[in-house]
């Protein structure tokens, strides 16, 4: 007799459990309570779609946090067999040139979603939209919309973390669980912009203006990549990676520092030669002549410097090299790409069974992880998606 499985949510985590599982095994309802199912996959998909990441397994593995949680998972579903899973649905990727994998350019989002939903309608998974999930009742059975019961063999819960309100995913959920006793974490903004305060008159000019080809670095970690400079700070992939580790400054002690170095292809002795024997006759010139800098770059040099600092040419190349900025503040939750926080590791087993709570499993974003941006975080949710529907299939062999 096939046993019952009950998937809560519909995003990215959800639907690949669902696409993995063996419906011979299993008779499988998944609830959805907004209309239609992955919003915010599809949302996602609006400034690019980065679906997994082109790079090797090793390093994909290390851009999660916290380090060996996702590596089974991983492993066992990675970016390549993603992508060859995706070729066979009728999805074909390709590499763009910063490591991030697409579909081709003529696949939309909204035609990836129904790709896999077809495979999901092949299966004989049922879906109900407007299924909102508000608890449970005594004997554990789900309870929806408060007045509809609902009794599974397996529960697997996939509700998203607490930032993009708009697509469901608020994590007003999180209530339920700590009722239960269930250990959780309060979301924080992960992923983010972070708030630098910057002076006036430089916003007026430079707010909108990208820092290119650089690092930046916090006490425990450097990145590669590029900045936005913004009214509020900076946001852009070479600080989202950051993230976990600001956060943390910021709670314990009420802001980050972090250090740009805006010419990480060169020696600060290097540059130091380039401005001595510059033939230009103004610092500003130097620094964009000789050091090819942005008018924005230097100007961010030129706030931190006196003008006597800015005219030592020893002091320019340290600066240039290793520029300190205070973060003050992280975006709102929900204006964050994604969330750290949720449910507790230490609640869950090797297959993300809830350990006081049996047969009641969690996937995706509702728990504590996070990786940055890139097609990481998606990869995330359908390595951890794959890995349960193998071992619940396994189970049932």
């Amino acid at each position: 007799m096939k046993k019952s499985i009950s998937i809560i949510g519909g995003g990215s985590a959800a639907i690949a459990f669902a696409a993995y599982l063996d419906t011979e095994k299993f008779d499988v309802v998944l609830y959805e309570k907004n209309k239609a199912l992955a919003r915010k996959f599809l949302v996602a998909g609006d400034g690019g779609f980065n679906l997994t990441h082109g790079s090797s397994i090793e390093e994909i593995i290390k851009q999660y946090e916290p380090q060996g949680f996702l590596d089974d998972a991983l492993l066992q579903f990675s970016n390549d067999d993603f992508r060859h899973w995706l070729k066979e649905i009728g999805i074909k990727t390709y590499v763009g040139s910063s490591g991030r994998v697409f579909p081709i350019k003529s696949i939309k989002p909204i035609e990836v979603l129904q790709a896999i939903l077809k495979v999901l309608k092949n299966k004989g998974v049922q879906i109900q939209t407007g299924k909102q999930w508000t608890g449970w009742n005594e004997d554990n059975s789900l309870q929806l919309n408060d007045s509809e019961s609902v009794k599974s063999d397996i529960v697997v819960y996939a509700l998203g973390g607490g930032s993009w309100k708009v697509t469901g995913s608020d994590g007003s959920w999180l209530s339920l669980f700590e009722s239960k006793n269930i250990p959780c974490i309060e979301f924080k903004a992960a992923n983010c912009a972070f708030e630098i305060q910057w002076p006036k008159d430089f916003i007026a000019h430079h707010a909108g203006k990208a820092l290119k080809n650089i690092t930046i670095s916090s006490s425990r970690k450097t990145c590669k990549g590029e900045l936005s400079v913004t009214s509020f700070g900076l946001e852009g992939n070479a600080i989202y990676p950051l993230s976990s580790d600001m956060q943390s400054d910021l709670a314990s002690i009420g802001h980050a520092q972090i250090f740009i170095d805006f010419k990480p292809m060169f020696s600060e002795e290097a540059l130091l030669s380039k401005l001595e024997n510059s033939k230009a006759k103004s610092i500003n010139d130097k620094l964009k002549t000789d050091l090819v800098l942005s008018n924005t770059a230097i100007q961010i040099i030129k706030n931190h410097l006196t003008k006597d600092s800015y005219s030592d040419c020893a002091v320019l190349a340290k600066t240039v090299k290793k520029l300190p900025l205070t973060i003050v503040a992280s975006a709102p939750i929900d204006e964050a790409i994604s969330t750290a926080g949720g449910i507790d590791l230490e609640a869950i087993d090797e297959n993300f069974q809830l350990k006081d709570l049996p047969n009641h499993y969690c996937l995706g974003e509702m728990m504590d992880w996070n990786a940055p941006t890139g097609g990481y975080l998606l990869q995330g949710c359908f390595s951890m998606g794959v890995k349960l529907a193998r071992h619940l299939n396994a189970q049932e062999a």
